[in-house]
């Protein structure tokens, strides 16, 4: 979060051809505390087991779905790192978010049935795929999983927010703090490290996202790592003094 050759993305189609299905249950799995709410009983685990339809294998560069796809699927993300962006008229695209393992993606279609943005494999993935409508009705029937469905979509909300804050009222030194604290809690809630993180994603990406050329991005990594703040081999990244990192994020919301 060495330089990698950008892969060109298939066609859905064939990325579709390219994906592995096979049935999956929540109950053995390591990640459910992560994407599932926590204290169901039996019945209610067997039920969730229904629920998922099947995984899927997304190569690195894939679209799980694209933007104006149909939605009809929620996506528990079980290995590896996705991407969501949007393509302006002109052919740019701005990137929305970054998405882990443990994490649910697909809620962008439900305003309108349709998908509006892009979801890409950063690495080679895995998903647990949820028909919408099994999650809508299993709802109704476990109030705790709607509140989680509900805890989901206000996150989502809170997280819309906070990027913009970052966009609006920091400087590029404030943003690139932000987001890699936010990296490494996320990761850290996940059993790795605290101080230590692999980028998945490209510089060219990170500024997509952070409202900054690229140019900047390289400096303010540059600069973290000349002030002893991180050290940085390539897409490796070591958090040197976690104080210093925290107080530049701070200094923004003084």
């Amino acid at each position: 979060m060495h330089a990698e050759p950008k892969p060109i993305a298939p066609k859905a189609a064939d990325s579709k051809q390219a994906e592995s299905s096979f049935k999956v249950a929540c109950s053995n799995c390591n990640l459910r505390e992560l994407c599932l709410p926590v204290g169901l009983n039996a019945d209610e685990m067997q039920q969730l087991d229904g629920m998922v339809a099947t995984r899927k294998k997304i190569k690195q560069g894939g679209h799980l779905y694209s933007s104006g796809d149909a939605f009809t699927m929620l996506y528990a993300i079980r290995t590896g790192f996705f991407k969501t962006s949007v393509v302006s008229e002109d052919g740019r695209e701005q990137v929305t978010g970054f998405q882990m393992a443990g994490e649910i993606i697909g809620l962008d279609g439900i305003v309108s049935d349709k998908h509006n943005c892009n979801a890409i494999a950063l690495e080679d993935a895995e998903v647990c795929v949820m028909p919408f409508n099994h999650v809508e009705d299993l709802s109704r029937e476990i109030p705790m999983l709607q509140r989680h469905v509900h805890k989901i979509m206000s996150r989502e909300i809170v997280r819309e927010n906070g990027v913009m804050m970052l966009l609006a009222n920091m400087r590029a030194e404030e943003r690139l703090a932000a987001f890699l604290l936010n990296l490494l809690q996320r990761l850290h809630a996940r059993g790795y490290s605290q101080s230590e993180l692999i980028l998945r994603m490209t510089r060219e990406e990170i500024g997509s996202y952070l409202g900054m050329k690229l140019e900047t991005v390289s400096r303010t990594f540059s600069k973290f790592s000349e002030d002893g703040i991180i050290e940085v081999k390539q897409k490796n990244i070591r958090i040197l003094d976690h104080d210093k990192l925290k107080a530049i994020f701070n200094a923004s919301t003084c």
